[in-house]
């Protein structure tokens, strides 16, 4: 599959991968910090921003979209970063591919299944009627009363919303096939053990990588280090982006 990317910069490679119902464009502020310093490619996965769609959607393909990529492009190694369900692909291709990774980071993302925790979100979407919208304040009014005014959700899933030329509106994201696959996308990961240096970064006030994880993900990344961002959630590049950055520039310079 060929995956619509952009990339930034000169210098060692670094790959980067978003989380569920994201897309590159909630990295492009990100590449351009470190354009400087790594040629940064920015991916949208399948079935994701401007990437093919497939019914297909589990870690397995993912990660094998990832090693076409890096073959398409010459990438031989890497730096990976991956946010959430970007960063169980990360892991998932570590346990097949070691050799094609330099250093690994893992942004808030255990390696265990979670329970469903999207149901709202996914109702939302699910609720709110495409053909009838006729301006982007409608969609937004209506996310955010079916989201309990979460604005950091509403706002991060409005990048996902796009109009055609034609006036129409539609996501950028394949949700049938998501919704479809949402169990799948919730289980855990089981590589084989990668032994080069990964960091598992996570958000203080998130709950998806807690202390008494630490012993499983040391079971399959056995030279992983752990860093807390202080006062952040689940999305904590987008929280505090110049602390975020301030931990992928010491990790991957030691």
């Amino acid at each position: 599959m060929k995956l619509h990317f952009k990339t930034y910069g000169n210098g060692p490679a670094l790959i980067i991968l978003h989380g569920l119902f994201g897309s590159l464009d909630n990295w492009v502020s990100h590449a351009h910090a470190l354009e400087n310093e790594y040629s940064v490619y920015l991916i949208d996965q399948r079935n994701h921003g401007k990437s093919p769609h497939n019914e297909v959607f589990n870690y397995e393909s993912m990660a094998q979209d990832l090693h076409e990529f890096m073959d398409s492009e010459g990438i031989f190694y890497a730096h990976l970063l991956g946010h959430s369900m970007g960063g169980k692909t990360v892991m998932e291709f570590a346990g097949h591919y070691p050799d094609r990774i330099e250093k690994l980071i893992v942004a808030d993302m255990g390696v265990k299944k979670y329970p469903p925790h999207h149901v709202d979100v996914l109702n939302a979407i699910s609720g709110l009627d495409l053909s009838a919208l006729k301006t982007r304040k409608e969609a937004e009014i209506f996310l955010m009363e079916n989201l309990n005014g979460e604005v950091s959700t509403v706002q991060f899933l409005l990048k996902g919303l796009t109009r055609e030329i034609k006036g129409d509106f539609r996501w950028r994201f394949n949700y049938p096939t998501i919704l479809a696959n949402y169990e799948r996308i919730l289980e855990g990961v089981t590589p084989e053990p990668f032994e080069k240096p990964t960091l598992f970064l996570s958000g203080g006030n998130s709950k998806y990588v807690l202390p008494e994880d630490r012993p499983q993900i040391l079971e399959f990344f056995p030279s992983a280090e752990f860093q807390i961002m202080p006062n952040v959630g689940h999305w904590l590049h987008a929280e505090n982006p110049t602390l975020f950055l301030e931990y992928v520039r010491t990790f991957l310079a030691k």
